[in-house]
């Protein structure tokens, strides 16, 4: 009641009812032992704060459970740099066996997760041992950009690949039904995309799978209550009504191929777009890799982080007869020239038939004459 996920409806002469919050999403759901805490520590972040969707993941992973074999791999590393640094400074063996003793796998807004914690845990005595786990991995891989190759072979996870998935999906479910739709910001919703077709690329019939869960239309009709059925007539919805999303979308697609055409996986690179190449002339990886070359030679590597993923950077015209959607990528280089474009188009009517964005690219190339 207080956190406003349910609501008493004011008596009638056939007694009250409580409710879920109209507002929330359809698919809502509190099926964390911690979501609780997770819905009470959200309004406690500065939603202006630079980095406060990677602090709302942060406290999303807090309440997941530990994927303990990723987890000493981030620690393992972590002190192999350390014994690296440690011996530069000249320590001798003990200092270092001293020092790596107090290492910890990444903790991202540990204190504040922690006090947090503690307040709720004070209030609600049901919390019992139940206890908060801060840590870093999806925040990680977003904040880089990574794939999910990249993610497994940079921490040697060939075997736990599994692992690594389901954690991410966890995470995934976690973002996109117990937070509200209304505490997301837009770069939230570029965060929760990215994990979804991070799923996607991996296993696509995991994500499948979820879908089909949520999807009301698989309940016996005989079981299916007034509600269902209203909710099964939403499930018939426009994929492009809601422009938040739709957009968050889009540049999730986007990104997925700027990342694999940056690192020559060309393939992978288009299969990301979810279509063939667009425009007139076929998008061949002779044609993409002589485009990556030149953008190599003037500019060098392209910026992913947070910056150049920024939004400022992403331009969207709509049509002249509202059929498609016109979107110029800035591709972002180290020295801030800016001068090479990426545009795509989007299909508005074969997203609704897909129920995704159809996303073709147009144009690669220097705005430079």
């Amino acid at each position: 009641m207080a956190r406003g996920v349910v609501e008493i409806v004011p008596a009638t002469p056939n007694g009250s009812r409580v409710q879920v919050n109209v507002e929330l999403q359809d698919d809502f759901s509190m099926d964390q032992n911690l979501s609780l805490y997770l819905l009470e520590a959200i309004p406690l972040l500065d939603p202006d704060a630079d980095g406060h969707e990677l602090d709302l993941l942060t406290l999303v992973e807090s309440i997941v459970e530990n994927p303990e074999a990723i987890l000493r791999r981030q620690l393992d590393r972590a002190k192999a740099q350390a014994v690296e640094e440690m011996k530069a400074e000249g320590l001798d063996y003990d200092q270092r066996m001293e020092e790596l003793e107090k290492l910890d796998y990444p903790k991202p807004l540990a204190d504040f997760v922690y006090d947090t914690f503690n307040e709720f845990a004070a209030r609600h005595p049901w919390v019992g041992e139940e206890d908060i786990r801060p840590k870093s991995i999806a925040r990680e891989m977003f904040e880089t950009f990574r794939s999910f190759s990249d993610y497994v072979q940079e921490y040697d996870l060939e075997r736990m690949e599994g692992l690594l998935l389901r954690y991410l999906g966890s995470v995934y479910k976690v973002l996109r039904q117990t937070v509200p739709d209304g505490m997301k910001t837009d770069a939230a919703f570029d965060m929760e995309f990215y994990l979804r077709e991070l799923a996607r690329q991996v296993d696509s019939s995991l994500l499948d799978e979820w879908e089909r869960m949520r999807d009301p239309e698989h309940v016996g009709v005989e079981a299916r209550t007034v509600k269902q059925r209203d909710l099964a007539d939403q499930q018939t919805r426009d994929i492009t009504r809601d422009g938040k999303a739709f957009t968050a979308a889009i540049r999730a697609r986007v990104f997925a191929f700027l990342r694999a055409w940056s690192t020559n996986q060309n393939a992978a690179a288009l299969a990301a777009l979810g279509v063939p190449g667009g425009g007139t002339t076929p998008w061949s990886p002779e044609r993409l890799t002589a485009r990556r070359e030149s953008f190599h030679e003037e500019h060098g590597d392209l910026r992913l982080d947070p910056e150049g993923r920024n939004r400022r950077h992403t331009h969207i015209v709509p049509s002249e007869d509202g059929k498609s959607w016109r979107v110029e990528q800035m591709l972002v280089d180290r020295e801030g020239l800016n001068d090479w474009i990426a545009e795509f188009e989007v299909d508005l009517d074969a997203s609704r038939a897909a129920n995704d964005p159809a996303v073709s690219l147009r144009r690669l190339e220097s705005l430079v004459a």
